[in-house]
């Protein structure tokens, strides 16, 4: 904007010098066609002005040379012998702006030049009178053009060698982060390692002793697991090397994901969240699940860190455009809230809304730019409505390609019958949290198109089963524990009765209470009313958890430990596990045995695994045999995915292992048949 300014003020001056030149020339009866010349070079130089056709350095190229026809057109006439040194001295202190003594060298080589054909002139003409007053006043007019220069050299000379200070103290800045950022993108690489190996061994620990102590740990272990992926994000962010993983993804996935990962790292919140899947969303989205991921933790964690009471409410729907849709994520709590101030500073930098107070809250204050890091780089924009002591409203648009435009959630035609949702309007103490409840109710039952009644009270739900022909009810714990004969009579009557409940709460034995534990959301909700309640409980193959039985895998690794902990992985999913401590002790071996798929570490001593894994698919190549190879690696920097796919890996895991994702890249490189779900009966 400054230098903008800069620019425009020197057009400025130039367009009054042209405009009385112009007055000049008609006034003193000169030449007839050089006034329509110079309005012309007005009205162009003002037009690549505003237009910005050019670079800036061309276009104040372009008033030099307008200036310095101005001051050769005063010049070749006699009767502006005193108005060639005062149109110098201005042009002069206007272009000390550019910041270029050439310019200043060519405005004085030009006044010289108009001087001496002044001189000639008069000379010739003897019209040239030197007597002492002339002589003082040629001399005064001179001595200014030259003191004019002096003092604009000087001021371009030092505004130079000043910005020169600036420009190497910006390096050194610039270095000194770049540094920084190295630094912290590495140590965050390296902590990965023993951070793998404190998760993985406390999980297997809890296998055979479930103390509050190793799940203190484990959960320990995973929030710092999330601080070095934030640090790496974050050092990415800001030397722009983020780079999109995109894939297809299902939404109902998507949001099955945020509810486990709700459950595992809020679950002592009594906090109610409340998940409004909008049924009409595409089934299969293609983006970047994995910065999704990212996005829903740090909004989430954010809401509920700073919401002390009432819920935290989710919505997520499309807006269809010609490049596909916008997916639309707003999380709503009702929390503290934000002042303006609070607002604008989010997007900005390392930010933490209490870190002036005591710090209960936590975190290391990088998630929201983050967020805004993310969101900007997939080409969408973040949002934030907010009121102190109000709650906070952050609503996020990405555009996604559409892979399968299906609605993610339906029900069957024969199942379009009545619902209730049985809740208590009392029962909830910020009345908020009842708004969201009935809001999802109302956006699922719209997108769904049944038909869907409300009751308050165990009267009004017997007189909406008399009246209308209803199939299902939907309670949560609160109004079950109240009325729990009604509701167990209703179940055995034939309808569907299902309870959001609390982690570990059970209905009456002799009931046919269906238990959903909490949260509620569209998923489940829809599958009850489809009929598939072992579904619910089991999940099916793309919730339910998968086992590999039979498949044999080479983890190769020259970490001890991490071999340990992905053995131990491995054998939860029924495999069989074998190791190798280094690339060519994994070539020995895959030459002698069988192995169906082998996970790979990248950095190891003397053969890293992108040339291991190249000398195994050559061995592979001229027996015939085509192995699965997987990129395990603690390399989890952005474009590490496609780095490693691109040099012909199958498959890419982070470690630490993220069990979601260790699961769907296992069902896309294994064939089905290697693949069974616990829970579920084979057909």
């Amino acid at each position: 904007m400054e230098d903008i300014r800069k620019e425009r003020l020197m057009l400025f001056i130039t367009t009054i010098a042209g405009a009385a030149c112009i007055f000049q020339n008609y006034f003193g009866g000169w030449e007839f066609w050089v006034p329509i010349l110079l309005l012309t070079g007005i009205l162009v130089l003002w037009w690549f002005h505003i237009s910005h056709k050019l670079d800036v350095r061309l276009r104040i190229n372009m008033y030099v040379a307008y200036a310095a026809f101005l001051l050769f057109y005063l010049g070749i006439h006699e009767t502006s012998f005193f108005d060639i040194s005062v149109a110098a001295a201005l042009f002069m202190a206007t272009f000390t702006i550019a910041n270029s003594t050439v310019v200043l060298n060519l405005v004085l080589a030009e006044y010289a030049l108009v001087m001496a054909i002044q001189f000639r002139f008069l000379y010739i003409n003897g019209q040239l009178d030197m007597d002492a007053f002339t002589t003082m006043r040629v001399v005064f007019h001179i001595g200014t053009v030259i003191s004019m220069y002096i003092f604009s050299r000087i001021t371009v000379i030092g505004r130079m060698a000043e910005n020169n200070r600036i420009e190497k103290w910006k390096k050194t800045v610039k270095e000194s982060d770049r540094d920084m950022e190295d630094f912290l993108s590495n140590i965050s690489h390296e902590l990965r390692t023993p951070v793998n190996v404190i998760n993985g061994m406390t999980a297997l620990l809890r296998k055979d002793n479930d103390k509050n102590e190793l799940v203190s740990i484990q959960e320990a272990g995973i929030r710092l697991t999330h601080q070095i992926e934030d640090i790496q994000d974050y050092t990415e962010l800001k030397r722009g090397e983020l780079v999109l993983n995109e894939e297809n993804y299902m939404c109902t996935s998507l949001i099955n994901d945020v509810v486990a990962n709700y459950n595992s790292m809020y679950k002592e919140s009594d906090l109610e969240l409340i998940i409004d899947l909008s049924p009409e969303t595409p089934s299969m989205l293609n983006g970047d699940i994995q910065k999704l991921h990212k996005i829903f933790r740090h909004v989430l964690d954010n809401a509920i860190k700073f919401t002390k009471r009432g819920g935290v409410y989710i919505r997520v729907f499309s807006v269809s455009h010609k490049y596909g849709v916008n997916l639309t994520i707003e999380i709503t709590d009702t929390g503290i809230g934000m002042t303006r101030a609070d607002m604008s500073r989010v997007s900005k930098g390392m930010y933490q809304a209490n870190k002036g107070r005591n710090r209960s809250t936590g975190g290391i204050g990088i998630g929201l730019p983050i967020v805004y890091g993310f969101v900007h780089k997939m080409g969408g924009f973040v949002v934030i409505n907010s009121e102190k002591r109000r709650g906070t409203k952050v609503r996020i648009s990405i555009p996604q390609n559409v892979v399968d435009a299906s609605p993610c959630l339906s029900i069957k035609e024969e199942d379009r019958n009545g619902i209730i949702f049985y809740m208590k309007p009392d029962k909830y103490k910020v009345p908020e949290v009842r708004e969201f409840y009935r809001s999802m109710a109302v956006n699922l039952a719209t997108g769904l198109n049944v038909r869907l009644y409300s009751a308050i009270d165990v009267r009004e739900l017997e007189h909406l089963l008399t009246e209308y022909d209803i199939t299902h009810i939907f309670a949560g714990q609160e109004e079950y524990e109240s009325d729990k004969d009604t509701l167990d009579r209703l179940s055995k009557e034939g309808y569907m009765v299902a309870i959001s409940s609390d982690p570990g709460f059970r209905a009456s034995y002799d009931s046919s209470v269906l238990v959903m534990p909490k949260p509620l959301y569209a998923f489940p909700v829809v599958r009850i009313v489809n009929g598939e309640t072992e579904a619910v409980k089991y999940g099916d193959e793309n919730n339910a958890k998968p086992v590999f039985t039979g498949v044999s895998a080479l983890i190769v690794d020259d970490e001890p430990m991490n071999l340990v902990v992905a053995s131990g992985l491995l054998r939860e999913y029924k495999m069989f596990a074998d190791t190798a401590g280094s690339g060519n002790e994994a070539i020995r071996k895959y030459e002698s045995g069988e192995y169906d798929i082998i996970f790979m570490d990248h950095m190891m001593p003397e053969m890293d695994g992108v040339e291991a894994m190249k000398h195994i698919r050559k061995k592979a190549a001229a027996n015939n045999r085509t192995p699965v190879i997987i990129a395990l690696t603690a390399n989890a920097l952005s474009g590490a995915r496609e780095m490693f796919m691109e040099e012909g890996f199958d498959g890419f895991i982070a470690k630490p292992i993220d069990i979601g994702v260790f699961e769907r890249v296992m069902k896309q490189v294994l064939p089905e048949d290697m693949i069974r779900y616990e829970g579920r009966s084979e057909q």
